[in-house]
């Protein structure tokens, strides 16, 4: 498997399972599917409900925990710096963990900077071995890490061959933070299975369109984590790091950008405004 080096000092895995919109009836028999296939990055939230079967995985996987690279995302309303130190632990009772090794601000509360430093406390007590954030634009980015000790080593966005995101990227980059996708193939809409594009591109690899999708991606160093249900559709996303696109293909793909994210509205909307939520 193919790392991402952290700023932090860490390595993430390129590839990751996410388990957004896994139900959590199904949650546990997918994460196993997908750890027994491979995937040694685990991405879940507390806002999905899932956590604790994410953990009840790791433990019957069999897997050693210290080869698993596990996400989750804080969601509570405005905590102040002790509410988001408890959070934080409730994720870890929840999973049945001793630590995380990556934790998010699942989006702007706007007392950001309060959950920020709870964060950073929590990696000084060895709760936390990295700390990001998720949605994070650049005015809101900028926001925090004013008074940031750590420079967040993630910022998970939505990003796909539909919504590229290039001036984010290279803002990320910059700053010396990572860009993970959520959403890495859209969410099966705008007709990416069949994307004319992608499919003629996959073709003279022997690759499907998104496994195309994905390789845009992880060719730039952008960390994704798509979602299935389906074991063997977990094994073709994850078999998606043995070619490498062509400066022309990689042009091609660049023109399906729409400049508008799967909610119809366009980077310029969202850019530079500090109090945009999203």
């Amino acid at each position: 498997m193919q790392n991402v080096k952290l700023n932090c000092g860490i390595d993430m895995p390129i590839i990751g399972y996410g388990v957004y919109m896994v139900d959590p009836s199904v949650t546990e028999r997918c994460v196993l599917d997908a750890l027994s296939v491979g995937y040694r990055s685990l991405d879940t939230a507390q806002y999905y409900e899932n956590e604790a079967m994410v953990g009840a995985a790791v433990r019957k996987s069999g897997v050693p925990r210290d080869e698993v690279f596990i996400t989750s995302k804080l969601c509570q309303s405005r905590p102040t710096y002790a509410q988001a130190k408890e959070n934080v632990k409730g994720s870890l009772r929840r999973m049945r963990l001793d630590y995380l090794d990556l934790m998010l601000i699942h989006w702007p509360m706007g007392n950001d900077g309060d959950i920020w430093a709870a964060f950073e406390d929590l990696v000084k007590e060895g709760y936390l071995r990295s700390i990001g954030v998720s949605n994070f634009y650049p005015g809101q980015f900028e926001k925090l890490v004013r008074e940031a000790s750590m420079i967040p080593a993630v910022n998970q966005i939505e990003t796909h061959v539909f919504y590229q995101q290039r001036p984010m990227i290279s803002k990320m980059a910059d700053a010396g933070t990572v860009v993970e996708s959520w959403g890495p193939l859209a969410e099966g809409l705008n007709g990416i299975f069949t994307n004319p594009v992608l499919t003629e591109v996959g073709a003279a690899h022997g690759k499907t369109a998104a496994q195309v999708a994905l390789r845009f991606l992880t060719q730039q160093g952008i960390i994704v984590i798509p979602k299935s249900v389906h074991k063997e559709r977990m094994i073709q996303n994850l078999d998606t790091l043995d070619f490498d696109l062509s400066q022309d293909e990689m042009a091609a793909i660049r023109c399906l950008d729409t400049g508008h994210n799967l909610e119809g509205w366009p980077s310029d909307a969202l850019k530079y405004n500090p109090e945009t939520v999203v």
